[in-house]
C-alpha cells in the first residue's frame, strides 16, 4: 500500500496539492479582507462582521446576507439628494386657503381662486397683500386692494373674464 502511495504521490503531485492549498489559503484571507473592507465601507461595525467572516465559508456567506444593502457614501448621497428636492419643493409655497402647492409667484390660487397677491395696475407686477406701497413703482396701493385703483383698470377677477369672452358672442 505504501508503495501505491509512493508511486502517486509524485513530485508534480506535491507540487500541484501544495499549490492548491495555497491558493484557497490566499482567497480565504483575501475573503476575510473584502469582508472587513467592505463592512468599513457601508458603515456597520467592521471587528464582528471580520470575526464572524474568520468561520471558512459560512462567516463570508453570512456577510453578504446580512449586510446593509448601500455604502455610507451612496446613502449620504441619497440623503443630500432628497434635502436638494426638498429645498426646491420650497421654493413653491402652499395656498393659506387650500393648503395646494403654489409657485410663489402666482397671484391667484388655480385651485380655490383665493386671492394670494395683488396686481399694480402701474406696473402690473405682483405685489404682496400686506403692501401698502408697490416696490417696482413706488405707486401707494389703496386699501391694499391694488396700486393706484382706477376705474380704468381692467377688473381680471375670473367672473369679469369670463362675462368678458361671452361678451362677442350671439
Amino acid at each position: 500500500m505504501s508503495e501505491l502511495i509512493a508511486q502517486i504521490w509524485t513530485p508534480q503531485v506535491q507540487f500541484f496539492a501544495v499549490s492548491t492549498i495555497i491558493f484557497f489559503v490566499c482567497l480565504y484571507a483575501l475573503s476575510v479582507v473584502w469582508v472587513a473592507r467592505d463592512a468599513y465601507a457601508r458603515g456597520c461595525y467592521w471587528i464582528p462582521w471580520t470575526l464572524v467572516a474568520l468561520i471558512p465559508l459560512l462567516g463570508v456567506i453570512a456577510y453578504c446576507l446580512l449586510r446593509p444593502s448601500f455604502y455610507v457614501e451612496d446613502s449620504q448621497a441619497q440623503d443630500l439628494a432628497y434635502e436638494l428636492q426638498k429645498r426646491q419643493l420650497m421654493q413653491y409655497g402652499s395656498c393659506p386657503q387650500c393648503s395646494q402647492p403654489i409657485n410663489d409667484t402666482f397671484i391667484v390660487c388655480p385651485y380655490c381662486a383665493t386671492t394670494l397677491k395683488h396686481v399694480c395696475t402701474q406696473c402690473e407686477k405682483p405685489l404682496d397683500v400686506s403692501w401698502k406701497v408697490c416696490p417696482y413703482c413706488a405707486t401707494p396701493c389703496a386699501d391694499n386692494k391694488s396700486c393706484a385703483s382706477s376705474n380704468d383698470a381692467p377688473d381680471n377677477s375670473p367672473d369679469s373674464v369670463f362675462e368678458n369672452s361671452n361678451s362677442g358672442v350671439e
